[in-house]
Parts: C-alpha cells; structure tokens; sequence
C-alpha cells in the first residue's frame, strides 16, 4: 500500500508540474487567444502523428498508447504490453513530400522497456529560381528533417508507468539548418474503475532554436544571424475505458485534450472496435480544429509463426 501511495503522489506532482510549465509559463510569454499562437514554432515535421491505428482514432490516442507506436505518442506506454515490437510507417504526402517513421521496443523485464525510433520528413530536390530565372539556374537545393530518439518506461506499480524519450532533431534547408534536443514525458495511470485509465504528457519540449548558416542575397549581402522559434510543445491530457469488452468483442472509446504552444487547444474523440482481436474499425472527430477534423480506419492483425503482424 505504502508503493501504491507513492505512486499516485509521484504522479500528481507530475500533472501539478506539466500543468505550470504549459499553461502558467506559456500564459506569461504568449497572448490568451489561442488562434494568435499559429506559425510561432519550428520544427512542424514533430507534429505528424504515426502509426494507422492512431491516426484512425482521431490521434486521440495517449491513454490507449499500448503498442510501439508509444515511442511517439506516449514513452509510459512501451510498458502497457510485453513483447517485443517493431513498427514502420510511410506516408505519401503532396507536393511529393514523404514522411517515414520507424521504431523498436524492447523489454528489458515486466516493468521496464526501453526504444529507439527515427523520423524523416523528405522530398527531392528542387530547383533554384529568381526573378530573372523563373525556370531554374541550373543549381539546386535540398529540404529534409530528421529526428532520432531514445525512450525508457517503468511500471512502477500495476496502476502507474511513467516513461520519457530525449531526441534530437535537424531541420535542413539548402545551406541553413537548426538542431537542438527536446524531451517527451508521459504518464499512464490505470483508475481501478473497470478498464478506464488517464495519462497525461508533454511532447518536444526544450530550448527555442535558430537557423545556422549562411544566406547570400541577390544584392551580395551575407546573412548569419536570424531569429530564434521554440519547439512544439504539446500538452496532453486523454482518458480512455472499454465499454465493450469480451472473447469475441472489444470498444475503446478515447477522449483527449489538446494544448500546443502554437496554436488553439482542441479536444480529439476516438473509438476503436475490434473482432475477435484481428479485424478493426476505427473512427475519430477532432472539434476546434480548420481541417482533418474526421477520420476513419480499418485495421486486419495476421498471426505468423514468429510474430503477430498488424497493418
């Protein structure tokens, strides 16, 4: 009893202290209206979610997180199953942009999980242009991101996993390029009522960061100083329960709050129904948000001799 009290103390001191660093620090340094925020940050690729079930959920996903796409969604999930898992993703973007994801986890005992995963967000190369060339000077130049990160989860009690990831991220463009290291922290407390549990976490937080390098303009003159933007940080706080749960039929319902430092929160609405635990139907709704406000899934898992594959 006395590991359990704890536990719980741990993790509202954890809320009470991502609490003020996002909503009483972030009120001071930036306006109340939400919509005010927009285009403040850098670092956008971090904000692409990952994994098809997620996505089909209406990324309301941090209190169900049981599966390797944790490492992006909440590092205190990696303990909420016990295999090892391998996770890949690819994503075809418009104007030929691709985003990748790849990730492992590995357990280390029941308790303990650690990962890695790496992110990119790519496209090919692209002419230069100027006004007297619209068509191209014959050079070019490249755009990419990329972000490698490295997480640890512990169970601390069969109610309470706390886990983090430390990354590190580039964003290049041509001959500029800005760097930094940012943290994930996350929460997974199961309530003891039925099968509900509650999380909350707080994704790429670090230091603001500037472009390095060096720009030449048209007229000659040489650029080496530019302003500096902070990271995404994102604030989360989800809660899921299974109103449906048996041999042959399984709901998740999730319901999530959203906080970026760089635009309105947002409240995500996710349902996940599974059939004799292979066949899946996912749907989402996101409310306060301009696009992507529905989404919708469908998911197929294939049992093998060495591995159970999800798509």
């Amino acid at each position: 009893m006395k590991i359990k009290m704890t536990a719980k103390k741990f993790f509202w001191l954890l809320i009470i202290i991502f609490s003020f660093q996002v909503f009483e620090v972030k009120a001071q340094l930036l306006p109340v209206l939400g919509g005010q925020r927009a285009g403040i940050s850098t670092m956008q690729f971090l904000k692409i979610g990952v994994g098809g079930r997620a996505i089909g959920m209406g990324e309301s996903f941090i209190a169900v997180a049981n599966d390797a796409t944790a490492l992006y969604w909440n590092p205190a999930g990696l303990v909420q199953f016990y295999d090892h898992q391998v996770v890949f993703s690819h994503t075809e973007w418009v104007a030929d942009i691709k985003h990748e994801f790849a990730g492992y986890v590995h357990h280390l005992s029941d308790v303990d999980a650690v990962g890695i995963s790496f992110t990119s967000l790519h496209m090919d190369d692209m002419k230069v242009t100027t006004e007297l060339m619209p068509f191209g000077t014959g050079e070019y130049f490249s755009f990419g991101d990329i972000a490698v990160g490295l997480s640890y989860a512990h169970k601390f009690t069969e109610q309470f996993s706390f886990g983090f990831t430390v990354k590190y991220a580039r964003e290049t463009l041509d001959k500029l390029y800005m760097d930094g290291f940012l943290v994930d922290l996350g929460t997974y407390y199961w309530t003891g009522l039925g099968t509900s549990r509650f999380s909350v976490s707080v994704t790429n937080f670090g230091g603001n960061m500037a472009p390095k390098g060096e720009v030449t303009l048209l007229n000659g003159k040489k650029i080496t100083e530019f302003q500096s933007f902070s990271p995404p940080t994102l604030f989360r706080i989800g809660f899921a329960v299974e109103p449906i749960y048996n041999e042959s039929h399984k709901l998740t319902t999730s319901i999530q709050i959203n906080h970026p430092n760089d635009n309105s929160e947002n409240l995500a609405l996710g349902l996940e129904y599974s059939w004799q635990n292979l066949f899946f139907l996912r749907g989402g709704y996101k409310l306060n948000v301009d696009e992507q406000r529905f989404a919708f899934g469908a998911g197929v898992k294939a049992p093998i001799s060495f591995a159970n594959l999800s798509f």
